[in-house]
């Protein structure tokens, strides 16, 4: 398979890599995802391309079978993990939902910088990451999803948006194959 070709104007969008989540998933290898995850974001950043950094502060009001915890968060647990190191170019998205599109100025953001074609990394594979690639998809960019800079709760998820549903969206990359093709 050819390496993922990069649109003039790319972004990187990082997917709820914040204290109070990477910490569920540690044994899922989510400090790995934080490395490779700052490491697409350095190389982003040195290219002048756009990155965005999402974190996640609520969540959408609707009623679910599984429900949701009635616990208190730590002050600390939005915030992003400071090895993405944050800069003041970046593109910082607070979102209350699922999806890092509906209700912030995510696409608003992309289209002031002329981006076509967002990467995908971050937790979880099969909701966050996945919900903000549905919209990215049905608002016209170009998806590619970084296989090896995400991770699920659920290991199955996790396997069927990489293999079954990411491939219908996009294209599926790895860091080493996107940093190759940053830079170029």
């Amino acid at each position: 398979m050819p390496l993922t070709q990069l649109d003039p104007t790319a972004a990187l969008i990082v997917i709820d890599l914040q204290k109070g989540i990477t910490g569920f998933t540690a044994e899922l290898g989510s400090a790995d995802v934080v490395k490779r995850s700052a490491e697409l974001a350095a190389a982003f950043r040195e290219r002048g391309l756009p990155v965005v950094l999402v974190n996640v502060a609520g969540r959408a009001p609707g009623r679910t079978d599984q429900g949701f915890p009635n616990r208190a968060f730590p002050p600390d647990w939005a915030d992003l993990m400071p090895e993405l190191n944050a800069q003041p170019s970046d593109i910082l998205i607070t979102k209350q939902r699922v999806g890092a599109f509906l209700g912030t100025e995510l696409d608003a953001k992309l289209r002031e910088r002329g981006a076509t074609q967002v990467f995908m990394t971050g937790i979880a594979t099969s909701f966050g990451v996945e919900s903000t690639a549905r919209s990215a998809f049905d608002l016209g960019y170009s998806v590619v999803f970084v296989s090896d800079a995400m991770t699920d709760m659920n290991p199955a998820a996790h396997k069927h948006c990489i293999e079954v549903m990411f491939p219908r969206l996009g294209e599926v990359e790895t860091t080493e194959n996107v940093l190759k093709a940053v830079r170029k």
